[in-house]
């Protein structure tokens, strides 16, 4: 089963990063990875746990994390007992330390083809909307799609090409 759904990219960049995780058949989300990629801050760890920025962050957000459980399960229903507790507490050292007032939460469960979603790892986004900008827009977050098989079977086509041996050394 792919780790990654590459029609869900929003930026080459993002694509790239994804061919080439999924060309190694890694989680970035799984904690060793995030511990070993340099490029990924992680601003707070617990038992169950990771919060990292967003490296990708939507358009018109002033802070976007994610909230990564440990498990690699694809729904929230799904983390052990422990990490759903945990959860709460991880959620209010966000708030804490960023003195937020508002912010948006969003996760997608199940299948990213029809989530939107680009990775088999849940995960949680904590978005605050740029509202002071006087050019603000809202921040929009994909819940849902239709399912684009042909898109999906053209950009894995283009795995062919990665050579997991020229990767970069950080990122997998």
């Amino acid at each position: 089963m792919p780790l990654y759904h590459l029609s869900n990219s929003r930026s080459a960049e993002q694509l790239a990063d994804m061919l080439r995780l999924e060309a190694a058949g890694t989680c970035l989300f799984c904690p060793d990875e995030l511990e070993r990629d340099a490029e990924q801050q992680i601003l707070h760890r617990t038992a169950h746990w990771t919060v990292t920025p967003n490296e990708f962050p939507y358009a018109g957000t002033r802070l976007h994390l994610l909230l990564v459980p440990h498990a690699h399960v694809g729904d929230l229903l799904d983390l052990p007992a422990a990490a759903q507790a945990e959860f709460w507490t991880v959620l209010g050292w966000v708030r804490d330390r960023y003195g937020l007032a508002y912010y948006g939460l969003g996760s997608r469960n199940g299948d990213p083809g029809r989530t939107g979603g680009t990775i088999e790892h849940v995960h949680l986004h904590v978005v605050v909307g740029d509202a002071d900008d006087p050019a603000h827009q809202p921040v929009r977050m994909k819940l849902s799609q239709r399912s684009d098989p042909e898109t999906e079977a053209r950009l894995r086509r283009r795995l062919a090409e990665v050579d997991p041996d020229q990767l970069d050394a950080g990122r997998a």
